[in-house]
């Protein structure tokens, strides 16, 4: 039997959810107006005053927030509530060394934890269950977002973080997880490490995961189903908007549904930016129409993907996501982790190389890994082995310290990237996502 959350909101008609839209829609956009000159002056240049927003039909004639708009207004250019009002930051990496830091009041949290609860909900948790959290703690969402969301349901939460991977096994057996929470990746390591230590599905208590941060396929998730006999639910989320819970996948695991009575979705043209009919594939937007403290209106997320309003089975009536069909910008999830070429590009230039790069990603047993090659100059070239080995440990040691994860960087010599007539490839991405 499918379980819910709040079954009223999740099973709401299309009458009553568009209501509930439009009352908060509404009030947000007079409370950002009101309260973020950034984006009051985005409005005031494209001739709009919350006067005209009377609905979500109106929502077209609000301006994008784009990644830029964000590194703009860094740290309180969009903050909508005195700091003071504020208990919390979360943030991911920025394209240029800023990072994107999104604020929290304690009635944000609240709201983003019960969205969590929803989606552990919707994989079968109550509070009976054991719910072991190894997404990353910190600035990262994954952790504090689960957490909280665990707490809600009431199960008993393990705070694990990631890593120390035959600890987890440990945890896992001896207090009988039942619920696994991490990037689908470490899922699959952890399913591999628990073969590997001798133990089968029988020594353990696990009946479902929650996997997200990151892309997967689904022969990724029935490897991990079979590995850790559960069953993997998809999860989606950005900093941005809050973090993970933004969406969920119920039992059907045809897409993932998305909190519409906290999040607005549409679909636009990345070119045009006009809005697209349903069914149709573009870029997924979002406007936050509860957030207090760092509400997004009209926010571009770049993700690729198709909202469907088909019947479900489980009996939800959220609006679905397909899972991110691509990027419409040059941004890369490795591990959990927003990388963008200009990134890795602006550590070559501090660090005395010319920008001519390529980058190697690759799923190697369903994790993924991260190559650089770099091209020396002629004055930094050198035959000795060595001093190559230690440029490419200084290298990928400041690489990591942008990043956050470790790249294996290769120096190469002169003029041995191939160069291209037209946009350079930069990126040659060997996992196969879709």
């Amino acid at each position: 039997m499918e379980r819910y959350r709040n079954k009223e909101i999740e099973c709401m008609s299309r009458e009553d959810m568009k209501k509930l839209q439009d009352e908060r829609l509404v009030a947000q956009v007079k409370h950002v107006y009101a309260n973020v000159p950034y984006y009051k002056k985005l409005m005031d240049e494209k001739g709009v005053t919350p006067d005209d927003i009377r609905s979500t039909a109106d929502l077209y004639k609000l301006p994008f927030l784009s990644k830029a708009d964000l590194r703009e207004a860094y740290p309180y250019g969009l903050l909508a509530k005195p700091l003071s009002d504020c208990v919390r930051i979360q943030s991911t990496s920025g394209t240029t060394g800023k990072r994107v830091v999104a604020f929290y009041t304690q009635h944000d949290i609240d709201l983003w934890e019960d969205c969590c609860a929803r989606a552990i909900t919707a994989a079968g948790g109550t509070k009976d269950d054991v719910c072991q959290v190894c997404y990353g703690y910190g600035l990262f969402t994954g952790g504090p977002g689960l957490n909280g969301g665990s707490h809600k349901v009431g199960c008993l939460t393990l705070p694990m973080s990631s890593g120390n991977t035959e600890r987890q096994i440990q945890f896992m057996i001896d207090l009988q997880s039942t619920i696994l929470c991490c990037t689908p990746s470490y899922a699959a390591y952890i399913g591999e490490t628990l073969h590997e230590m001798g133990y089968t599905t029988d020594d353990i208590k696990l009946k479902a995961g929650i996997f997200g941060a990151e892309p997967w396929t689904e022969e990724m998730r029935r490897e991990i189903e079979k590995s850790l006999g559960i069953k993997a639910y998809d999860i989606y989320g950005l900093t941005e908007t809050s973090g993970p819970g933004v969406a969920f996948e119920c039992s059907e695991q045809t897409g993932m549904h998305i909190n519409e009575d906290h999040f607005i979705a549409e679909i636009i043209d990345p070119d045009t930016g006009e809005v697209l009919p349903e069914g149709s594939k573009g870029e997924l937007v979002f406007t936050s129409i509860t957030k207090e403290a760092f509400p997004l209106l009209r926010y571009r997320t770049r993700d690729i993907c198709v909202l469907t309003r088909e019947k479900c089975s489980c009996g939800r009536t959220l609006v679905k996501m397909s899972k991110p069909l691509g990027r419409s910008d040059d941004m890369l999830i490795i591990r959990g982790v927003n990388v963008f070429p200009s990134q890795i590009e602006t550590v070559l230039i501090e660090q005395g190389y010319a920008p001519n790069y390529q980058i190697e990603v690759d799923r190697v047993n369903n994790s993924d890994t991260l190559d650089i090659n770099v091209e020396m100059s002629d004055d930094k070239f050198s035959d000795m082995v060595k001093d190559i080995q230690q440029k490419e440990r200084d290298l990928a040691a400041a690489i990591k310290t942008m990043l956050g994860i470790s790249p294996k960087v290769h120096l190469v010599p002169p003029k041995t990237i191939a160069r291209s007539e037209g946009k350079a490839v930069r990126v040659i991405d060997k996992r196969k996502l879709q």
